[in-house]
């Protein structure tokens, strides 16, 4: 059960990120409002232009489903990848920093009941 709850939790956040990178590429908008959500008042403090951050989603979405590769396939490295994803996602308020406190607590219990 804790392997298919994090295996949907990392397909959601990567999954979207991922899309969602490749949308703001193409269309110059995210998916959903006009207007990102909270995460982008974290990047424009800092005068970053969050619809020029395409490859930044691209790469996150692609390094959860490496993650999520690694895991399946029992790779030693993959534990740490999940952690420093996770860590690295904190910032995508709300729901990818939901979904990253969520997969952080899994992989500590993983760690422990799995072995990884």
């Amino acid at each position: 059960m804790l392997k298919l709850i994090l295996t949907i939790l990392t397909l959601l956040n990567g999954g979207f990120m991922l899309i969602d990178g490749i949308h703001v590429m193409l269309k110059g908008k995210y998916i959903g409002p006009e207007l990102p959500g909270p995460w982008a008042k974290i990047f424009q403090v800092f005068h970053i232009n969050v619809f020029k951050l395409g490859p930044l989603f691209i790469l996150f979405g692609c390094f959860w489903l490496l993650f999520l590769f690694a895991f399946w396939f029992n790779q030693q490295w993959a534990y740490l990848l999940g952690v420093s994803i996770s860590i690295l996602t904190l910032w995508y308020i709300p729901v990818g920093s939901l979904v990253s406190v969520i997969v952080l607590l899994l992989l500590l219990i993983a760690r422990t009941k799995l072995g990884i």
